[in-house]
């Protein structure tokens, strides 16, 4: 958002939020990105007020984490500030001849996608088999994450990361790697449940899509199938009138893959994908691990800016001076410019997959930001009363939605209920609507999407649970369809009102079961997720369904009475008046929290 814009709003925002506005002429410059407590300095103000402030806009971020600019100067203004962006600092002084702030052309960044055993590993090495200059043959993708094609001079970026999971992973973070997606469909096999998943990912993303139809020297392909469940799923393929750029290849067989690469260069021009390379390098960790004899090797897609030996960056809550980097090949190289994907050494400790990176002027600056990254992140949940609360003050109007249904049945009666609610002014938007379990691809694809989790008469699959914590995602679990149309039609007018409800906090095994001195039957078990505590209200499930409902009243391990247990240890558990355990039931502990 511009800063004319920004001070546009001012006035409105002062008057909606009851906030102190300074006099129009006061001036502020704020850096691309700082955490709140940075910004409440820089405007005068308690470090709490900055907080509720942001809650307001709907941001929910403690006082040592990182915001950008937007955030923070949307938050200035409400304080009647006008605000522009700091001139960026560069380490090192800008060479002759080099001209500083100018967008130049640069290479096009493509993750494959697509259901198992689609093709997807076969497509990259085809790829990069027949389509590689000589000298850059063996290019090295295994352990760097990504690599360089070279295509008629012009060269294009694969990311080699494991499929949505990752690729929204990353998005949910607030980093956007990907220009293009290839969805990968075999056209024996055709759409498939990870397809339709890789699907939702990608359009949630807002990533352009093209097809590569895979398979297609197979006996049993049948390729006009496999374009009727695309067009099924969404995607109507350019020769059926749709927008969709479908490409019929053979990975195995070399067959297609130049078509192919011309149509992600076609897309490539029509994106018209530029960067400033005359700046402080800034981007994304693509993955990283801790070599034995390197030390933390982390491999970094450049975004904008240029990369250079002896530069000092920060990535979350690492920093360090780059002491050397790494083509895809392997070969030592000094700088690199944006969409090149480049290893490195000289980090402190090994980053999140996912983390952005910038380059600061110094190691002091470097650590300070370090110190004051949160590690691991933890995100205040955005529930639905929070959100039906944005959308009744005008800074929501569309609610992001992932479904989950107990069958395959139920999705188009809940969807249907729920698009009827749909006003002129808000709609709820199903980012993806699936049956089976909640899983850990849902809670990443709704934070990815700034939206919440609906289950019906569905259940959490193992870490389901934790990530949406962690991730400050909301999971909200309905057993009958006409609360789950009432609380959509109060939160879409803005009406909803927090209610409460059991959260799963812990789930145990029993491995054992053996008798107290009281006589009284315990049960032996691994604590698999979360945590056991006493008081706690349990759940005890046999073959998936509930055989008892009760509390712990005792938790010993080894001789003591203790009051939990962490995920990973084992003790004894005993529930009031239950004591017919048996060797694999799972107990389920739950805790009161707000979730609407």
């Amino acid at each position: 958002m511009s800063s004319r814009k920004l001070e546009s709003n001012v006035s409105r925002k002062a008057k909606d939020t009851g906030v102190t506005s300074h006099p129009s002429s006061a001036k502020l410059e704020l850096a691309l990105s700082l955490t709140v407590k940075q910004l409440a300095d820089k405007l005068e103000i308690e470090p709490a007020k900055a907080i509720k402030q942001l809650m307001r806009q709907g941001v929910m971020a403690n006082i040592n984490q990182t915001i950008d600019f937007d955030t923070a100067a949307r938050v200035a203004q409400d304080f009647g500030y006008k605000v522009k962006q700091q001139a960026e600092r560069h380490v090192q002084p800008s060479r002759a001849g080099r001209s500083r702030g100018k967008l130049k052309p640069r290479p096009p960044v493509v993750t494959v996608m697509g259901h198992v055993d689609h093709g997807k590993t076969t497509l990259l090495d085809a790829i990069r088999k027949t389509n590689v200059t000589a000298h850059e043959a063996g290019a090295i993708t295994q352990h760097t994450g990504a690599y360089q094609a070279v295509v008629d001079g012009r060269r294009i970026t694969f990311l080699d990361t494991p499929g949505h999971k990752a690729f929204t992973a990353m998005r949910a973070r607030g980093a956007q790697a990907t220009d293009i997606v290839i969805l990968v469909v075999a056209a024996d096999d055709g759409v498939m449940p990870q397809t339709i998943e890789a699907i939702s990912h990608a359009k949630a993303a807002r990533v352009p899509l093209v097809v590569a139809l895979n398979k297609t020297d197979k006996p049993d392909a049948n390729i006009d199938r496999a374009k009727q469940q695309l067009a099924d799923s969404g995607l109507i393929i350019e020769e059926w009138g749709g927008d969709i750029v479908c490409v019929p290849i053979s990975a195995k067989q070399g067959q297609g893959i130049p078509d192919l690469l011309e149509n992600l260069f076609l897309v490539a021009d029509i994106l018209d994908l530029k960067a400033v390379p005359d700046c402080a390098a800034e981007g994304i960790v693509i993955e990283a691990k801790l070599d034995k004899t390197k030390g933390v090797l982390a491999t970094l897609l450049i975004q904008k800016g240029t990369l250079e030996i002896g530069q000092i960056l920060v990535a979350g809550h690492t920093w360090g001076k780059v002491k050397a980097m790494f083509d895809d090949n392997g070969t030592r190289v000094k700088k690199a410019e944006p969409s090149n994907p480049v290893g490195i050494l000289g980090l402190n400790a090994v980053p999140e997959a996912g983390e952005l990176f910038a380059t600061v002027a110094d190691e002091h600056q470097a650590r300070s930001i370090a110190e004051r990254h949160e590690s691991p992140r933890a995100r205040v949940p955005l529930s639905l009363s929070v959100l039906s609360s944005q959308i009744s003050n005008g800074q929501l109007k569309e609610l992001n939605i992932v479904l989950k249904t107990d069958v395959q049945g139920s999705i188009e009666p809940i969807r249907n209920c729920i698009e009827q609610l749909n006003t002129e002014k808000t709609r709820a938007n199903i980012v993806q609507a699936s049956s089976g379990s909640i899983t850990e691809s849902d809670v990443l694809l709704a934070s990815a999407s700034k939206g919440i989790v609906i289950g019906f008469n569905t259940s959490l699959a193992p870490g389901a649970q934790q990530l949406a914590e962690a991730e400050g995602v909301s999971i909200q679990h309905y057993d009958v369809i006409y609360r789950l149309e009432e609380d959509m039609d109060r939160a879409l007018k803005g009406m909803l009102q927090p209610t409460y409800a059991d959260v799963l906090g812990g789930r145990a095994e029993v491995r054992a079961v053996f008798s107290s001195s009281k006589r009284i039957k315990v049960a032996g078990v691994y604590v698999k997720e979360g945590k056991m505590w006493r008081d706690a209200k349990a759940k005890v499930l046999r073959q998936n369904e509930v055989v008892c409902e009760s509390r712990v009243s005792g938790l010993r391990r080894f001789k003591d009475d203790i009051a939990e247990v962490a995920a990973g240890l084992e003790c004894g558990v005993g529930l009031e008046g239950f004591g017919d355990f048996q060797v694999g039931d799972i107990i389920e502990l739950y805790r009161r929290e707000k979730v609407t």
